[in-house]
């Protein structure tokens, strides 16, 4: 059992940063990955970042360079550092755990990057 609590949306201006935070409690020593997905009306959720236990980290094209996921075990917080930030960044963005054969999903947080 995997509790994410999300934290950081807003909005902010095209070229601008937000920090987002996924705090997890409850199992966490059961969690392999955490990857930070986003939503826009009408699209399908797609993975934006994803960071491993071992800290391996990959980006979707769209977003690499311009975002940093990033962990701190001390604090069972995992981050995504948006920079440079785009209008087609807008989207709901959610945390998701993965200790398989099971995941766990965070409530969401609204970004909204205006032009």
């Amino acid at each position: 059992q995997v509790q994410l609590v999300e934290s950081g949306g807003g909005l902010v201006q095209a070229g601008g940063s937000l920090r987002l935070s996924c705090a997890a409690s409850g199992s966490t020593f059961s969690i392999n990955t955490i990857g930070w997905y986003r939503q826009a009306p009408g699209k399908q959720r797609e993975l934006v970042a994803v960071i491993s236990s071992g800290g391996t980290t990959n980006y979707a094209d769209s977003v690499k360079g311009r975002f940093t996921i990033s962990r701190d075990n001390a604090k069972n917080t995992v981050y995504l550092q948006m920079n440079s930030l785009k209008p087609e960044d807008t989207a709901v963005y959610y945390c998701n755990a993965g200790s398989w054969p099971n995941n766990y999903w965070g409530q969401g947080t609204q970004v909204t990057v205006s032009s």
